[in-house]
């Protein structure tokens, strides 16, 4: 099935590219080796339940010429359908930065529309960027507004990379505030650089069948760091590195305690959410492009997008320096992984959560 969907997959963007005007003089400008050559990847936001139950988002990758994938703006919450919902859990969204009326925000906090990009600059030189603000919603709380629910913030948040050469592989993560609800209930700046929150009033991401949980007896201990190795990254297989390789996200760990009303264990969930995880690699003898010349690679081309990869929307030509595919993922729309990631949150001996 899975090679059916990718040899579909591939004759679908062959036919798109070729349905292209003007599109013959382009497919003459030379690509980079899919499996080794300089590549990028960016993703919006990815969860892991457990162990190996996870929930991943489109990520867009870098083409194989000059050009970039984009994340559709139409993607503004996760999950973001039943079969989403079904991995995640029917407690937990995270809402991407664009919302309607009323707001999942803090005052202040404007909807928008993400920025997620993975892109092949005309030098060969691979980048990426993911930016947005987050909010981490428990739907639990039974508040009657979304933002009575949100008990994470993360706002104008950014992450990028840029793999210009072996020796100068950069990476940036950063935000404007990490808001995060205290023990009050009261949800507050706490800072730029990353937090470690415990007790929480933050429920499971779903419940157990029976399950008596109390709402006042549970909580979570909550950690954001920043994301500093390639492992760290929730991926798919088709995510890869390179001999040299940068990345950059941030990381939320959440261990929840689920008590009942006697303040007995019941059981521990175990959460990892990576949000906007970008990355880049390139082989070690990677030489870039000069910038502005006439070889091949060097002029705006629509990108040759890998047979892995979906075609997504082509937009018109316009003047800009490159083309942008508006991507519907690495393996295609949302990927969902291990669907029957509730099972995973099984009664187990809570462990304790180390002190910073």
């Amino acid at each position: 099935m899975t090679r059916f969907v990718t040899k579909l997959a591939a004759a679908t963007a062959a036919f798109a590219l070729a349905s292209v005007p003007g599109l013959a003089s382009a497919q003459t400008t030379q690509a980079v080796d899919e499996k080794t050559g300089p590549v990028s990847f960016a993703n919006v936001a990815s969860v892991r339940i457990g162990n190996p139950g996870s929930l991943i988002t489109e990520t867009q990758r870098s083409p194989l010429t000059p050009g970039q994938s984009k994340l559709s703006p139409d993607r503004t919450v996760v999950p973001r359908d039943a079969g989403e919902q079904s991995t995640l859990g029917d407690k937990w969204s995270i809402n991407l930065g664009r919302y309607g009326a009323p707001s999942p925000f803090p005052a202040g906090i404007a909807s928008r529309d993400h920025n997620v990009i993975a892109a092949l600059q005309q030098t060969t030189v691979p980048t990426a960027v993911a930016e947005s603000n987050y909010a981490l919603i428990d739907n639990g709380r039974g508040g009657a507004k979304p933002i009575d629910n949100t008990v994470l913030v993360l706002e104008g948040a950014k992450s990028s990379v840029d793999c210009s050469s072996p020796s100068k592989a950069t990476s940036s993560t950063s935000v404007g505030k990490i808001w995060v609800r205290d023990q009050n209930g009261d949800l507050k700046p706490s800072g730029a650089s990353g937090i470690d929150v415990k007790g929480l009033k933050l429920g499971p991401p779903s419940m157990v069948k029976n399950e008596s949980l109390s709402k006042d007896k549970t909580t979570s201990d909550l950690t954001v760091t920043r994301v500093t190795a390639f492992d760290q990254l929730i991926r798919q297989d088709g995510w890869r590195a390179g001999d040299v390789t940068a990345v950059a996200g941030w990381k939320v760990d959440i261990v929840t305690h689920v008590r009942d009303e006697e303040g007995k264990d019941l059981r521990e969930a175990r959460t990892t959410i990576v949000l906007g995880g970008v990355s880049c690699g390139i082989p070690r003898n990677f030489v870039a492009k000069p910038a502005g010349g006439t070889g091949p690679g060097a002029a705006p081309a629509q990108p040759a997008v890998p047979g892995t990869v979906p075609a997504g929307g082509i937009p018109p030509q316009t003047a800009d320096s490159t083309r942008t595919v508006v991507g519907l993922g690495l393996l295609g729309g949302g990927i969902v992984i291990g669907a029957a990631a509730m099972v995973l949150l099984r009664r187990r001996k809570p462990v304790p959560v180390r002190e910073k």
